[in-house]
């Protein structure tokens, strides 16, 4: 019942929140619905108007029944459907089973009660009328025809030359079928001097319908979430994600169906759940989800602080992507100095680090220290059922130690692109930059299984992100297969598409998750002997054989995609096209590399001298760096071989060459052509 008791603490402090109307959270025995249509009355119940709602969710009075119906009788409170509230509706050939005198005698009962509204006995006394069909027939809102026997009948298609009307467009269809009996009618009652004159947004009614709907429920039990006595709820809410969500995280049936067979006389032995914390529970979450929630399919995935405070998402971005592709590493208070020289390698660690502190730190500001932070994750596997599949309550600063070594251990140059505004009405263009922060867990599923819209994959994606998720917040270690498949993938290079320009921005995107996968696993991996460091700039001094072959690989890469850019071509280079094979078998598949290069390099012996000189001391420094055998032995390389291969390939990148300008110009635009 923990999250029960954290969702009911986290609604009466949500309702303190200065918070504008169309965020603020719900009121009990109130649901949410899509409106369609909305007819005005004036004070005495009469009609004055008709018009059609296009996408407007309004929340609506409703009983406990109401609010979790899928079939059946069960009246809202106020506003309903056209066969509930519609007198007329069965005389216009209404194809649905007419609720009218349901919805009319609980209406009634609330006007005679003593929380009656004038504006809902308006309403009362215009639907006694009998006359709700014909006046929107009149208005044209509703559309029938006269049958064979002369009788009007509701259109249920529109079969005219001209446009369809505004209703049937926005009513949902079947098979090109729809009902007009299925539109919602909510109520807006003109009386000066009082408004809003929209119900829905009346708080007086809201207020007046919460009386009366608990004044009717009178025995009492034991809650078992706050251990007092209280009404307890016979029909817990649903539509916690979306508004035609009809999954519920409490539900039980053992009177009809047999849904639910326990040891118990009713289901209330169970599970027994105040009214009032039952519908502030399940209200806090709707309204968390559609706040900060983290949708993933039918996965939703969100975090909160009691208090309503602001908590960064889990599952979510850093927030730190739109920066610069690079920090200012001038701001370091203390630069990291080795033989007089700044080392920007280990510098480029520390200032994300330490912005990463800084962002964290402002988020922790606003939460006491003793306030728990709740993660929690539902699912449905079914229609109508609905699980927590993930729950966690964690102190403040236990939850930012977590999350913010998750951001960075899995910290790497991450690919992303921002729209930059043209001048003159000219289309934005889009710009690439490579930002360090750690990947969306949704990248990662979409970088090891690939984006293949099919319910196989959407299972597998689904399941790798709540993996993910127990390595952020529990600091488990990566999942080895994941890390594993999404390395072979990335070698795979071949099978990436290209775009119009040859470039390549789906493989270098799950480049950088690669890398990023690849440092947070050893980084956090429990065996002390295999643990390392990687920096996120490019160790030029670092021994390692498989990050030596993945710079050498990077180093003929990029000579031959210059020489393809001096000659005017561009096609994958050779590199680039055996990269597979270059980690299965890099001795000799780098001799083969390096023949095909002869030609290219003849080509900037001639244009490009100084460019291909520093190039082959490039190869000539990897290549002494070398120890032993460590170079001709023909073993596969490690997804270490990748992280030298990307952080070589963005130092060509930014590095500018005082020698030779022309050529280097070159090398800092490699992708402005995106």
């Amino acid at each position: 019942m923990s999250w029960l008791q954290k969702l009911y603490q986290t609604y009466d402090a949500g309702v303190l929140l200065d918070l504008p109307l169309e965020q603020q959270l719900m009121p009990i025995s109130h649901t949410p619905q899509n409106a369609h249509i909305n007819i005005v009355l004036d004070a005495e119940g009469n009609f004055r108007r008709a018009s059609v709602l296009e996408k407007t969710q309004i929340v609506l009075p409703a009983t406990e029944s109401s609010a979790s119906r899928s079939s059946g009788e069960a009246p809202h409170g106020l506003a309903d459907k056209i066969q509930y509230v519609a007198k007329d509706y069965a005389g216009f050939g209404g194809k649905k089973k007419a609720y009218f005198e349901s919805y009319r005698q609980q209406l009634n009962a609330w006007c005679e009660s003593p929380y009656a509204h004038p504006k809902v006995q308006a309403v009362y006394r215009y639907i006694e009328k009998g006359t709700v069909v014909a006046d929107l027939i009149a208005q044209q809102i509703l559309f029938a025809e006269t049958n064979a026997q002369g009788v009007p009948e509701l259109l249920e298609r529109w079969q005219f030359d001209d446009a369809p009307p505004a209703l049937f467009k926005v009513l949902p269809k079947e098979k090109g079928i729809l009902d007009q009996g299925a539109a919602l009618v909510c109520w807006s009652v003109e009386i000066p001097g009082n408004s809003p004159s929209e119900t829905w947004k009346d708080p007086s009614i809201q207020a007046c319908w919460i009386r009366f709907d608990t004044a009717n429920s009178i025995e009492k039990s034991l809650c078992y979430a706050t251990g007092v006595e209280q009404v307890l709820s016979n029909n817990h809410p649903a539509k916690i994600r979306h508004s035609g969500d009809k999954a519920k995280l409490i539900s039980s049936n053992d009177s009809s169906g047999y849904t639910y067979r326990g040891r118990f006389l009713d289901e209330t032995q169970a599970c027994g759940i105040g009214f009032e914390v039952s519908q502030k529970a399940h209200n806090a979450l709707r309204w968390l989800v559609n706040r900060q929630g983290f949708r993933n399919g039918d996965q939703v995935y969100v975090a909160w602080a009691v208090s309503g405070a602001p908590v960064p998402q889990p599952l979510a971005d850093s927030g730190m992507t739109n920066d610069s592709d690079d920090f200012d590493l001038e701001e370091l208070t203390e630069p990291v100095v080795i033989n007089m020289q700044v080392d920007h390698a280990r510098n480029l660690g520390q200032a994300y680090a330490r912005k990463l502190n800084q962002y964290m730190a402002g988020y922790a500001a606003k939460i006491s220290p003793n306030e728990q932070i709740t993660v929690m994750g539902i699912d449905s596997a079914t229609p109508g059922r609905m699980s927590i599949i993930y729950y966690r309550e964690l102190l403040r600063d236990e939850f930012f130690q977590r999350l913010q070594a998750w951001h960075t251990q899995f910290a790497w140059r991450q690919r992303h692109t921002k729209e930059l505004l043209g001048e003159n009405d000219k289309k934005p263009k889009i710009q690439v930059i490579w930002p360090i922060c750690a990947p969306l867990p949704r990248d990662i599923a979409i970088a090891v299984y690939g984006d293949i819209d099919s319910d196989a994959h959407k299972t597998l994606r689904r399941k790798a992100v709540e993996r993910l998720l127990s390595c952020i917040i529990d600091k488990y270690l990566l999942p080895r297969d994941l890390l594993d498949q999404c390395i072979r993938n990335v070698c795979n290079r071949n099978s990436y598409p290209h775009d119009n320009l040859g470039n390549q921005p789906l493989w270098e995107k799950n480049l950088g998750i690669a890398c990023a996968l690849f440092k947070g696993y050893y980084q956090r991996h429990p065996d002390n002997q295999l643990r390392r460091d990687y920096a996120m700039a490019l160790e030029e001094d670092r021994p390692d054989r498989d990050y030596l072959f993945g710079r050498l690989l990077a180093v003929a890469d990029y000579i031959e995609e210059i020489a393809q850019g001096v000659g005017g071509e561009k096609r994958p280079t050779t590199a680039a096209r055996l990269m597979q094979r270059f980690a299965d078998r890099p001795f000799e598949t780098w001799r083969t590399i390096e023949l095909s290069l002869q030609p290219y390099m003849q080509r900037l012996q001639v244009s490009r001298a100084g460019f291909l000189t520093n190039r082959n001391k490039d190869i000539d420094s990897i290549l002494a760096l070398f120890q032993h055998d460590d170079f001709t032995r023909n073993a596969a390389l490690s997804g270490e071989f990748l992280l030298g291969y990307h952080c070589q390939r963005h130092h060509f990148k930014h590095k500018t060459e005082s020698n030779h300008t022309s050529a280097e110009g070159h090398d800092a635009n490699i992708e402005s052509g995106e």
